[in-house]
């Protein structure tokens, strides 16, 4: 009898082992795991913005926070562009047409912002882009085809998006959590951008914030 509730003991030790290993397995994750950061700074990005209003009305770095913001009736960012208004910040320095690339950034997004891309992996083919992280009515998506979280507005999240040129693939982040693994689109060269940029049903003011942004390369 004292073999049988030996057994019983170990057994149940055992499977409480293995619950508490599991559950730590669903767990936030890492992403940026086997990745290098390489250098950010000014240098390495620029600000798409109006044409026809000046940088500091658009968007603002004060504390590590980058603000942007823009209105529904603000012209493009070029006198020839026919898109819609975007103040955007545009990396550069880092463009990439091969290996894994990765771009980190903790955002927020204010109550109302509505019907916009807030995050895009530009460059595809024949399409513009190969991701975009866009706001709909407080919910994050994938274009307008997944929800990625269903209520964003009013609190910081952490964003990671991995590109897999070779292995066409897209994989998000959120908070460590993996929310979506796509396809890619094509292209030969690639970028990161993030901030504010206008699509369809847009709301009159759309704004996003940006802290801890990185950009990181996977080690060879």
């Amino acid at each position: 009898m004292n073999f049988l509730l030996l057994l019983s003991y170990f057994y149940s030790s055992f499977i409480l082992l293995l619950l508490v290993h599991q559950a730590g397995s669903w767990g936030p994750l890492d992403p940026t795991k086997g990745f290098i950061s390489l250098p950010f700074n000014r240098s390495y990005y620029h600000i798409q913005k109006p044409y026809d209003v000046p940088e500091n009305q658009r968007y603002s770095f004060k504390n590590g926070v980058h603000k942007l913001w823009v209105l529904a009736t603000d012209k493009p960012h070029t006198v020839t562009s026919q898109t819609k208004p975007r103040t955007e910040i545009g990396i550069q320095g880092y463009n990439y047409s091969s290996g894994v690339w990765q771009f980190e950034g903790h955002a927020y997004v204010p109550y109302g912002t509505s019907g916009v891309c807030i995050m895009q992996v530009f460059g595809a083919a024949p399409h513009a882009t190969t991701l975009m992280i866009r706001v709909y009515n407080g919910s994050l998506m994938y274009y307008q085809e997944s929800v990625l979280v269903p209520s964003i507005y009013n609190r910081w999240f952490r964003l990671n998006v991995i590109h897999d040129v070779d292995a066409a693939k897209v994989r998000v982040y959120i908070n460590g959590f993996l929310k979506l693994e796509a396809q890619g689109r094509g292209g030969t060269s690639h970028t990161f951008k993030c901030g504010v940029y206008a699509q369809n049903n847009d709301s009159y003011y759309m704004e996003s914030r940006w802290k801890d942004i990185k950009i990181l390369k996977k080690c060879d």
